[in-house]
């Protein structure tokens, strides 16, 4: 791992640069296309039609964006992170493309309505919109969305190949759901078939309800001994004791409510000295998507400090439950190096856009905690 410490700057250093300078570059366009009349030139020419609107001004949006997509896969391949080719990854992009502008449509179309039709309290009923959607989504992504882009096997004690592994984790698992009855019921573990795209290797909790699970991508299974694989998957165990999805939905939506309250505000502020008919003006949706990108970009570090939190509480219960840190800290220190990370970025950097801490921070978590409770093992 020292020896890629240059390079993962690098690495860490070239994506960053590269997302100010597509988000700068898209804010230019939104703000160019609104303030010199093109915006309502094109609201006009379509007769107010948002449906049309949204069609055109995203394509356009989307089409400003190919070059960074493409950009962003090079510097995947110059540090060696990415396994996919040209095809594959532009079949990819357009099914982003689709899924995304489905989704557009349908929030943009609700949107308009309740900006016509409770023009005093629209904010309120698009955040509970919002917050629906967000919840409902939250249990369909696992089978809906992540199939879309990545293969999904359910892992089985059945496969002589991983019968070892499986048995010990769902003993790991039925022991502390003996241990605490009310424990939700996790519906499975699979395998995430990550490497056909990335070298990176990762692992998560998703879903609720009947499609939570956890997901182990196989680029991690690969190249981990089974304690490590063990300790990563009884940290996302620690999401699921500490039934972490909800309180991270509530969360969120927690601050949605701000957000959509401090956009209603800073959208009447602005409509007219940018010369709109109002916020329901549907050549207003760039400056729409200013406000809301700017306000998320605002509350981007508390949304990041709520999930360190929520990721120091599942690294110390892998601890406690295993009695050992050993097995994490190598977990973690593998993953740096198959993930080229930066092990330990500016403090600025890790409280401002890491919703992880960083390797550096939970390795020495990790170190304090093996000193006080098993000081012989390293």
């Amino acid at each position: 791992m020292p020896g890629r410490t240059d390079e993962a700057k690098r690495y860490a250093g070239a994506k960053l640069r590269h997302s100010l300078i597509e988000g700068a570059v898209k804010a230019a366009a939104a703000i160019a296309f609104l303030v010199f009349g093109a915006s309502e030139a094109l609201a006009a020419a379509l007769h107010g039609s948002v449906l049309a609107y949204v069609v055109l001004a995203g394509g356009g949006l989307a089409l400003l964006g190919v070059p960074f997509g493409l950009g962003s896969r090079r510097i995947e391949i110059r540090f060696g992170m990415n396994r996919q080719g040209l095809a594959s990854w532009a079949w990819d992009w357009i099914k982003g493309l689709l899924v995304g502008a489905a989704l557009a449509i349908g929030a943009v179309e609700v949107l308009y309505w309740l900006l016509r039709a409770a023009p005093g309290a629209w904010w309120l009923w698009a955040w509970a919109a919002f917050a629906l959607f967000t919840v409902v989504l939250a249990q369909l992504a696992p089978v809906l969305l992540f199939p879309l882009f990545f293969k999904m096997r359910l892992m089985s004690s059945d496969d002589p190949r991983e019968a070892a592994l499986i048995e010990r984790l769902e003993g790991t698992y039925a022991r502390l759901r003996a241990a605490d009855p009310k424990l939700p019921r996790l519906h499975g573990i699979y395998e995430w078939k990550l490497g056909e795209k990335s070298a990176k290797a990762n692992a998560a909790l998703t879903g609720w309800g009947k499609t939570r699970r956890v997901i182990i991508s196989d680029t991690l299974l690969e190249a981990s001994p089974p304690e490590e694989i063990e300790a990563v998957f009884v940290h996302e165990l620690g999401h699921h004791v500490h039934r972490d999805i909800w309180r991270g939905l509530a969360f969120q939506l927690a601050l949605s409510f701000l957000g959509f309250w401090l956009a209603q505000w800073a959208l009447r502020s602005l409509e007219q000295p940018l010369g709109l008919r109002g916020i329901s003006d549907v050549a207003g949706l760039p400056l729409i998507g200013l406000v809301f990108a700017g306000l998320g970009l605002a509350l981007l570090p508390a949304s990041n400090g709520f999930v360190r939190a929520m990721e120091r509480r599942a690294d110390d219960y892998s601890f406690r439950t295993l009695g050992t840190a050993a097995p994490f800290m190598a977990g973690l220190r593998r993953l740096a190096e198959k993930n080229l990370a930066e092990v330990e970025p500016p403090r600025w950097k890790e409280w401002l856009l890491y919703s992880h801490p960083s390797i550096a921070t939970r390795l020495r978590r990790g170190e304090a905690w093996q000193a006080g409770h098993n000081p012989g093992v390293q």
